[in-house]
Parts: C-alpha cells; structure tokens; sequence
C-alpha cells in the first residue's frame, strides 16, 4: 500500500491532465470534448472554491442551514453557490451511476440557475449528446478529481489548467478552432506594451478571454490593484464567448461581455463606450464582415476611407481606434503581416500615419499561431 501511495504521489500534473483529454478519445468531436473537460473541469474547481466557503461558514457561524444555503455568504467572496445536486462531491459519489450524464447535464443547469452571473456560459444537455459511454465518463470524473491543489502545489493552479486545456483543443483544432486561444507569450507581450494598471480593458473580438487574463497578471507582476481594473468585450461565436464567460468566472476576474454573443462590427454591444487600453487579436483577413451596402456612414470610419468588404483588418483597427478615450486611450493588438502593405487599404493606412496614430509595430515571426503558419504584426496605437 505504502509503495502504491509513493507512485501516486509521482504522478505529474501534466500527466493528469493529458489523462483527462484521453479519456474522451475516438468519443465525438473536438469541440464537444474541449466543452466536456473544460466543463467538468470548471464544476471542480467552482466545487472546490464553494467547499472551502462552506467550511469557513460553519466555522463562523456553526452547521445552520440558513447560512450555509444562503447564495450571498458565497457570492460575496466571489465563490459560486452551488445546490447539492450541483457539487463536485456529488458528480464524485456518482460517477459509476447509469445516468451520470444526465447528473452532470442537471450540475451544469443548477449552477446556472443559482448563479445569474454565469447565464448562458455553461453546455447543457452536452453529456447527454456527447456520445461517451458511463465508463468514459467515469474514467474522465476521476482524472479530473485528481486536480487538487493539495496535491499540485501551483501559485495559479486554475490558471495553469484552463491554459493547458485551452492551448492544446487550439492546436488540435482547425484554423477556425484555433482563433478562440492566443498564447500567452504574445498576450504578454501586449500587456507589458500598453501596460494596463487601471482602467477599462476592452477587446472587441475577446476569443476566450486570454487578452483579459493577461491584464490582471500584468497588474498583479506589479503590485497593483485589481480592483482598479475593469474588463469589457464581446464574441461572435457562441461556443467561445461561454468559454470566455467560464475562463473568467473560475478565476474570479469579473467582466462585461454583453448578455449574448453577437458580432462587434453589426451590433456594438458596447456601443457608447470609450475605454482606456485596449488589447485584441482579431481573426484575420476576415471575409464578409458587411455586405456591400451596409455600414458605409458608420461613424467609425469618420475622417477615413470605407474599409472594403472583403477583408475587415482594418475596419478592426479603425473600430478599435474608435473606442478609445481621446485623452489617453491606447490599443495594442495583433494583425496579418500582409495589413503593412495591402494596396487596397493604402490611404487609410496612409490616414492613420498622417493622425499619427500609430505607436509601435513588432513583426513576429511565423509558426507562433496555432492551426497557422501566417506571420503577425503586434500594434501600438493610442490618443497623446
């Protein structure tokens, strides 16, 4: 027993969570997976968090139930209230029973409901149409129980998971897949650019929130206040913005992303708004962001040429340039190389140079994007 104990504690935390990724192998799709470890992942450490709360409670107060139930004792804290039916600890207790898809499908609703801040950001009824059999879905619950920050000693354990789960569904993933995550290497990068210390951060096309993630850390490498900033965005996939909502909900950074998925370009769900940093990797060379005839006496490209329809590069940074505050707003953000030179858009281009709006560019070099090989140039534009 003692020897089986020393080879249990051995066990790496990466090896746990590739274990966690292979238990749904040849199951359904890659997308369905990701939301399936990604989600029972979040039901972990939102179960974890709700269990600690709960134990301070009774410490506090004694085991009385008009505490221990009570949502707001938990949400004031930043931690989820969680009904029995929807604990970690049940999904555990459970994970051998027929229906254990129908008991997370039922998890994942009454998280939901008890918590208005996480509307919209979970999949329900997934595990019920993944396809993956009981033992598959047991074998999944048990790797994901072994996540524990007892035994994995990492300053940012929830931080380290969701990044590994979200850089590994990219890169397995296709180009489209590959757009919701950018590395952290070059988010980072953006951040110590425009270095956001307070303020509203705002990022127009926000993927799953890795642009947001990184502000905060950028706060926290430099002693500053979280409090002090706030984050705004929005998605146009549906499937992205809930990872985005759930990425930032487990880390406890509170946000804006408007009520539902929508495209920045045709319904601004921050349409009034002026911020102060901005930090975005839009999806490039994108095609048909407008139809021909649409959006032509947009205000956003007041004093500039209408961006062409087929390829919204610079219609993201005239957008972009839009929002900030004109007192000291400032964008750092990631474009296609082939934007430096595209003859199409050579007098907004030329506009932007003349408004001297423009900071900084880095040219990155190729194979640092996941599903693509295109090069990448980071932007610094900004109001003086």
């Amino acid at each position: 027993m003692a020897v089986k104990k020393a080879k249990e504690k051995e066990v790496t935390l990466e090896t746990v969570l590739w274990n966690c990724r292979v238990a749904l192998r040849g199951v359904g799709t890659t997308e369905k997976n990701r939301d399936a470890v990604i989600g029972l992942v979040f039901l972990k450490f939102a179960g974890d968090k709700f269990e600690k709360r709960r134990k301070e409670l009774i410490d506090q107060y004694g085991d009385i139930p008009a505490f221990l139930e009570k949502a707001s004792f938990y949400n004031a804290v930043n931690v989820f209230y969680l009904k029995e039916t929807a604990r970690w600890s049940y999904i555990v207790k459970n994970a051998s029973a027929n229906d254990i898809a129908v008991i997370i499908d039922q998890a994942m609703a009454d998280i939901e409901e008890s918590n208005p801040s996480l509307k919209g950001a979970l999949s329900l009824n997934l595990f019920a149409t993944l396809g993956a059999d009981k033992s598959k879905i047991k074998d999944l619950i048990d790797n994901v129980n072994q996540i524990d920050e007892q035994r994995f000693q990492e300053e940012d354990l929830i931080g380290r998971v969701y990044e590994y789960f979200l850089q590994i569904y990219a890169a397995s993933g296709t180009k489209e897949d590959g757009e919701f995550y950018t590395p952290a290497s070059l988010v980072k990068l953006i951040a110590e650019m425009i270095e956001p210390y307070s303020g509203v951060v705002y990022d127009p096309c926000c993927g799953s929130g890795g642009m947001f993630v990184q502000s905060m850390k950028f706060v926290d490498r430099h002693q500053g206040n979280r409090q002090n900033i706030s984050v705004i965005g929005q998605e146009s996939q549906p499937e992205t913005w809930r990872l985005c909502k759930m990425n930032l909900a487990i880390r406890g950074i509170s946000h804006n992303l408007g009520e539902m998925n929508a495209s920045t370009f045709t319904n601004d769900l921050h349409k009034d708004k002026k911020v102060d940093f901005i930090m975005a990797n839009p999806p490039f060379n994108l095609k048909g962001w407008r139809k021909e005839d649409e959006l032509k006496d947009d205000f956003r490209w007041s004093g500039y040429n209408v961006p062409r329809a087929s390829n919204a590069n610079y219609a993201w940074i005239l957008h972009m340039i839009s929002k900030l505050d004109v007192n000291h707003g400032i964008a750092g953000f990631l474009l296609a190389n082939g934007a430096l030179n595209d003859p199409d858009e050579f007098e907004i281009r030329k506009q932007l140079l003349k408004n001297d709006r423009i900071e900084a560019i880095i040219v990155l070099p190729r194979d640092m994007f996941y599903t693509t090989d295109i090069s990448r140039d980071a932007l610094d534009c900004e109001y003086e």
